[in-house]
């Protein structure tokens, strides 16, 4: 497979990948311009403030998998893929603390790089970040350094195996006709966003639970609507992941008619937006005053949304979902 972009001028990399005259080397061999940087091995994304395209709008920064393993040289190194938590210092596990003081080279989402702690920055040789929608591309890029022989840590909110990147890197690894055991592939979990958010409201998700993306760039609406409507009908506790953004109004809409034809319009609701950040905001409403929610600045990708199910109550300003206990014990 190949990129999208093509250069005129090129010079060949230690890697055998091909980089413009005018650009500059990085220590790890990643080449930059004002305007793009690029992968020694091929992966290349924008790095302006624009916002980036594909089903996110903007300048796409996507870019196909192009090198190989038969491209490095050197031995190759490690891949970890950690999961940061809800996103301060202090929810991040002392493991993936001590994973990313390990990694030479730490790799991205530009706002999850932000999130890293000083000790984390000052210690990595590298840091490689790009914007929204550069998944596949900044991916591949942690591969390539691993393949070319650093020690790499590609990094996420959660938990890598709770919609991230985990799945995606082991499909390149593959792509590429490298294994995971040949950068010593490992996931360091994090804690996902539904139980942190969940901690936040009380005691929400201590029955059934259902998790669901409304992200449709990556899974069609259709099946994220019969999922919505097999979760809804059942007694699940439902966990809604990505629910807001201006390209998906009519999915954040969609799925609150979908909630509301199955459940009780006075069905606890809690909202978490931004946990573990400065912006966090908690706020436990009704299932029927959800949609309207979704024009306020509550409601955005960094909102996780914790729909109760039947048995679900609001006490002393905290959500409660029972576990059962009552009908075996008295207390």
């Amino acid at each position: 497979m190949s990129t999208d972009d093509t250069i005129d001028t090129e010079t060949e990399s230690n890697c055998g990948a091909s980089t413009t005259e005018t650009e500059t080397e990085s220590k790890c061999g990643a080449s930059t311009t004002e305007t793009e940087t690029e992968s020694k091995c091929g992966a290349s994304t924008s790095t302006t403030s624009d916002s980036p395209s594909s089903s996110c709008g903007g300048g796409s920064t996507e870019k196909q998998v192009e090198s190989t393993v038969n491209d490095f040289d050197a031995d190759p190194g490690r891949l970890v893929a950690i999961g940061l938590g809800p996103g301060q210092p202090e929810g991040m596990t002392q493991r993936a603390r001590g994973a990313l003081l390990d990694a030479e080279h730490i790799v991205g989402y530009t706002t999850y790089v932000d999130l890293l702690p000083d000790e984390v920055t000052e210690s990595a040789d590298e840091l490689y970040d790009t914007p929204m929608c550069g998944e596949v591309s900044r991916t591949e890029e942690a591969i390539d350094r691993a393949l070319a022989g650093n020690d790499v840590a590609i990094i996420g909110s959660g938990d890598p195996n709770v919609y991230a990147l985990a799945g995606l890197a082991l499909e390149i690894l593959e792509s590429k006709g490298a294994t995971a055991s040949m950068v010593d592939f490992e996931v360091v979990p994090g804690v996902p966003a539904a139980q942190s958010c969940g901690a936040r409201l009380g005691a929400p998700l201590v029955n059934d639970t259902v998790s669901i993306s409304l992200s449709d760039h990556l899974t069609s609406m259709p099946t994220i609507e019969s999922r919505l409507h097999a979760a809804a009908k059942e007694s699940f506790t439902i966990s809604i992941y990505n629910p807001w953004s201006r390209k998906r109004r009519e999915n954040f809409q969609k799925c609150c008619e979908i909630l509301l034809e199955h459940r009780d319009p006075e069905t606890p609701v809690g909202i978490v937006h931004g946990a573990g950040r400065e912006d966090e905001t908690t706020e436990i409403v009704d299932l029927g005053e959800l949609e309207d929610l979704g024009e306020t600045d509550l409601i955005d990708m960094t909102t996780t949304i914790i729909v109760g199910n039947e048995d679900t109550y609001v006490w002393d300003d905290r959500m409660v979902t029972p576990r059962g206990y009552e009908s075996k014990y008295d207390y």
